[in-house]
Formats: C-alpha cells, structure tokens, sequence
C-alpha cells in the first residue's frame, strides 16, 4: 500500500507532497483509498462532505468502532503526516482477520478531507464540516490563492457542494474513533517508545495581519519618505518569536502575501499569517495579545494601516479519558501518555465523539517537510498496536 500511494502529488523538485483538496492529486489519493476498500470486500461510501468510508459490518448499526486519518498534505509535505494513520488503519484490519478476530461493533475506516487546509486557508474542513464546526455559509467564503471558493472546487472534482453541511446522523453511529499518526516532535524517540497515546492537543489558532502602506518607487523614493508595511510585519515576526519564548509557547509566520510584490516596488500591502499554540488557553492569549499590541504600536510609528483577523481557532482538547485508559490496558498498561501541539480530526470530532489517538515514533522529530520519517519497524509496532486497540475495543 505505501508504495502505491508514495508517488501521488510528489513534487519531483522538491521531494515533498502536494495534495491540496479536491485537486487531481487528492482525487488520485481518493481513488487509492476506494480501490483498498474494495479490495476488502468493504463497503465503501462518500459522506456530505466528501469524507471516504470504508465499512466493515452494517453502518447503520451504532456504536462503531472507526479509524483513520487524512491524505492530503501541506505545501511540500512529507509523506507520513495523515497517510501513515489511513494506510495503518487497513494493515490493522488485515492483521485482525488474519488473527481470525470476530467483531462485536461495526468497523470504519475513514479519510477526512482538506485536514490540512494548504489550499483554502482552514484545517480539517471535512471534520469542522461534520461535526458542525463549521457552517455551510461559511464554508462558501473559502477561497483559495487563485480565487477558486470552496464549493467550485468540489463541483469541479465532481462532487456536490449543496450538501455540506453537519452530519449529527452519521456521527451518533460513532462509539468510538482512534486516531493513528506519526508523531510530530521526538517525546517518543527521547522515551525509547515506539508507540505513544495523546493526552491532549494544545490550543491553537491561525490569525491574519494585513499591514497597508503605500507604494513606490523602491530606487527614488527617500527612506524617510516611505510607508513600507514590510518593514513593521518584519518587527512583528520579531516580535511573535520574543513573545513565545517568553511565555514557552509557539508562533510562527510561516505564509505571506505582497502587493504588488515587484523586486523594484516598495509594498503597499503585506499579509502575513501567524500560527500560535499553547499548553493552556491562558498562556496562548498572553502571546496573540503581545503580538498584536506590537504589531499596531510598530504600525503606528510606521504610518502603517492594520487590520487583525482571527481565522480560525480550536481549544485546548482533552481526550476523554476512559478510552484512553482503556488503550492503555489494552497494550499493556506502560504506553506513554503526551500531548501534541498539532491539531488533527480526532481532536475536532471530540466535541461530538469518544476519540483518542496514537502515535509513532519520529526518530527527528521533522513534520511538514519532505525530510519527516518514520522507521518501517516503529510503524509495524503501530500497526500492530492498532490492531490491539481495535480488537479490544470492536471484538468483545
């Protein structure tokens, strides 16, 4: 499996992935994921919105037992971010039937779509969808670099966007959904543990800086002159990495937009993203607050219009701690227990499902890059250990 899936949406260039949503690639990667349940004599469908599931028993039945995980990708991605999780759930049911398991709960084995949000700026907008989070209208607003919306993209991917929309029925047929994904920092590789269980996701959010100034002549326009917004969203990158440090949190500008973004032209708009995360609610607040009031104290010395905008954010998320303790037992009781700062389905669904997740080793820790990894023996273990839960959870 991991071998047909590997070339899909791998840049030549650069070695890392691009499968946006509803793009040729991520339809590639549905494809891949429909033929797989086939191939298991599973019944496969395709949600409202444009969720992939695979289901063994009736799916109407209630109190199934799902897994899973996404297939789209960052910008130049690595291939285990998501694809581990989803190729794992199907090894993990061949490995059941070849232990001649009897399930006692329906299974599923999902892809949730545009986890990622690389194409129109919103992470797991297939979870959000479904759980509610996320409203049809606003759904609509999304567009990607080109302009594209949302519901263009998917009717242009053959799908149909009136749909969208939450999907209460189909996830009160939910008992349980165990999340397996490559760990993304090294608590496993500095334990000696091949495989982990999360405790919680951080809280998180994406926040939008638009610094307005005036542009002009980058040769004859005097220094003095000048409203260059490049200049305060560079103090304010400064400043959200001085913040964070300070208060042990994240923040990263890692997206920006110039206009008119000519090599000889001083910028009259630029348009950063920040992403900021924090062990608490609290801290995280401390850190945006920070960097917004040094964004607009720079701006104003700089002569430079700003406007903030939040555009998404998701709590703190405690998994819930009877099935997580149950996957404990199941393996054995020593499995170490630790939180992430990245945001994944399992975390959105929480609101409205029992989730937990697992976790492989990283032996460096690197994620979104073309250089994550992932040892063959350490994602044998979480196969291996998914099955157990599985077995323990749907085979009673």
């Amino acid at each position: 499996m991991w071998a047909e899936l590997a070339p899909i949406g791998r840049d030549a260039g650069t070695g890392g992935y691009r499968r946006y949503a509803w793009s040729g690639a991520d339809a590639d990667c549905r494809t891949w994921f429909q033929e797989q349940a086939e191939a298991r004599g599973l019944t496969y469908e395709t949600d409202r919105n444009g969720n992939q599931w695979a289901w063994l028993g009736d799916p109407l039945a209630g109190d199934a037992v799902v897994t899973g995980s996404h297939l789209d990708s960052v910008p130049d991605g690595g291939a285990f971010d998501g694809p581990l999780g989803v190729v794992s759930s199907f090894a993990a049911l061949d490995e059941l039937r070849r232990r001649g398991a009897e399930f006692s709960r329906p299974l599923a084995i999902t892809n949730f779509g545009d986890e990622e949000g690389a194409r129109f700026g919103l992470a797991c907008v297939g979870s959000r969808l479904a759980a509610g989070q996320l409203t049809k209208e606003k759904a609509y607003e999304l567009r990607d670099a080109e302009g594209i919306s949302l519901p263009q993209a998917m009717e242009a991917a053959g799908y149909d966007p009136e749909a969208i929309g939450a999907d209460p029925e189909r996830l009160g047929r939910i008992g349980a959904f165990v999340e397996l994904h490559v760990e993304q920092g090294r608590a496993l590789d500095l334990s000696g543990d091949r495989v982990g269980i999360a405790s919680a996701i951080w809280p998180h959010g994406r926040w939008r800086f638009d610094f307005r100034g005036e542009a002009n002549h980058a040769g004859t326009t005097r220094l003095v002159d000048r409203r260059d917004p490049m200049l305060t969203y560079a103090s304010t990158v400064l400043a959200a990495r001085a913040e964070a440090a300070l208060a042990g949190a994240v923040a990263t500008f890692g997206k920006i937009a110039v206009e008119p973004n000519g090599v000889n032209a001083i910028p009259s708009l630029v348009r950063g993203w920040l992403d900021s995360r924090a062990a608490d609610q609290a801290t995280l607040d401390t850190v945006v607050t920070a960097v917004e009031k040094a964004a607009r104290e720079r701006a104003d010395q700089d002569g430079i219009d700003l406007d903030i905008v939040r555009e998404s954010f998701t709590p703190v998320v405690e998994f819930e701690h009877a099935l997580r303790d149950e996957m404990n037992r199941i393996l054995g009781g020593s499995v170490p227990v630790l939180g992430t700062g990245a945001g994944h389905d399992a975390g959105i669904l929480s609101a409205a499902v029992p989730t937990a997740m697992l976790f492989v080793r990283n032996p460096t820790g690197v994620s979104h890059s073309p250089r994550e990894f992932a040892a063959e023996d350490d994602c044998v273990a979480g196969v291996l250990a998914l099955a157990d839960v599985l077995e323990g959870l749907a085979c009673r």
